[in-house]
C-alpha cells in the first residue's frame, strides 16, 4: 500500500486509510465474542501495524537520505577542495616562481651583453688582422692598387679620357720604383691626406673611392650582419 504524504506549509499531512472488515474466517474463528469487540481488534491491529510501518519507513527514507547527502557533499566537498587546492598550488608556484623568472630575466640580459661584446671583440679582431694583412701585401706588391683602378675604370659605362689616380706620396714613390712601365700608363698624383692603402679615382665628372678601407669596412658590414643573424 502506498501512502501519499501531502506537505502543508507548517505541518506534513497523510491520508487517512480505514481498517479492512472482517473476514468470514476471522469471525468463526472468534468464538462467541462480540462481533463488533472484533472489529476493534481488526482496526487497532491494523493501525498498528499502519504506524509501524511508517515509521519504519520514514526511518529508512531518513537514513537513505542521510546517506545520499553525506555521498553528495563528500563528491562536493572533493571537487571544491580539489579547485582550492589547484587555485591555491599555483598560487604558491607563481609566488615561488618570481625570483626565478627574474634570475631568467637577468641572464638573459647578461647572455645577450656577453654575445654583443664577443660579436664586438670578434670584428675588432678580424678588422686589425685584415689590416695588417692588407697592409703587409701593400708593402710587398704596392701595385694592386693600379690593379683596382683598373678594375673601376672596367666598371664605368664608358672609359674617360682625363683621369688621375690619388695615392699616399710614399705609395705613390714606391710604384713608380717597382714598376715604372705601369707607372708611366697612369697619372698619378700624390696626396698627402690619404692614408697607406687609400687611393682616389678623380675623373672629370666625379671622384670615386677604391681604396682597401672602404672595400674593408663593407666587409665588416657583411660579417656583423652575418653573426648578428646567427645570434
Amino acid at each position: 500500500m502506498t501512502v501519499k504524504v501531502i506537505r502543508g506549509s507548517t505541518r506534513e499531512w497523510r491520508p487517512y486509510r480505514f481498517p479492512p472488515r472482517c473476514s468470514g474466517a476471522l469471525q468463526e474463528q472468534w468464538q462467541g465474542g462480540d462481533p463488533a469487540e472484533l472489529q476493534r481488534a481488526v482496526a487497532d491491529g491494523y493501525q498498528q501495524g499502519s504506524e509501524k510501518g511508517y515509521h519504519e519507513g520514514l526511518e529508512q527514507g531518513r537514513e537513505a537520505g542521510h546517506a545520499e547527502g553525506l555521498r553528495s557533499g563528500r563528491q562536493e566537498g572533493l571537487r571544491q577542495g580539489r579547485e582550492e587546492g589547484r587555485a591555491e598550488g599555483r598560487q604558491v608556484f607563481e609566488t615561488a616562481a618570481q625570483p626565478l623568472d627574474r634570475l631568467c630575466q637577468e641572464f638573459r640580459r647578461f647572455a645577450e651583453q656577453f654575445e654583443a661584446q664577443r660579436r664586438e671583440q670578434l670584428l675588432e679582431l678580424v678588422q686589425k688582422v685584415s689590416r695588417q694583412v692588407i697592409r703587409c701585401e701593400l708593402t710587398l706588391h704596392p701595385t694592386q692598387l693600379l690593379s683596382l683602378a683598373d678594375e673601376a675604370l672596367a666598371a664605368m659605362p664608358e672609359r674617360p679620357e682625363s683621369v688621375q689616380l690619388l695615392l699616399n706620396p710614399e705609395e705613390c714613390a714606391r710604384i713608380r720604383e717597382l714598376a715604372p712601365e705601369r707607372a708611366a700608363a697612369w697619372r698619378l698624383v700624390p696626396d698627402e691626406r690619404l692614408a697607406l692603402g687609400e687611393c682616389r679615382l678623380l675623373t672629370a665628372e666625379e671622384e670615386t673611392d677604391i681604396g682597401c678601407q672602404q672595400r674593408l669596412d663593407s666587409c665588416m658590414q657583411v660579417l656583423d650582419e652575418h653573426l648578428l643573424g646567427e645570434a
